[in-house]
């Protein structure tokens, strides 16, 4: 039982997984950002595409 709690008491002083898991969220939330901006930027730009070509045809 006293190895048990040992090991127990050295998982919970561990930190170094801790660090990863950070950056891993960190770098999650900064692809969701780009992505989510690519996106509305790409369609604010087909919407301008397709105003100018049907300006440009008269339609």
């Amino acid at each position: 039982m006293k190895r048990v709690t040992g090991f127990l008491k050295a998982f919970q002083r561990d930190t170094s997984g801790a660090t990863a898991i950070e950056y891993g969220l960190v770098a999650t939330f900064i692809a969701v950002a780009i992505i989510a901006s690519v996106q509305a930027v790409g369609d604010n730009l087909i919407a301008n595409f397709y105003d100018e070509v049907i300006a440009a045809f008269g339609g």
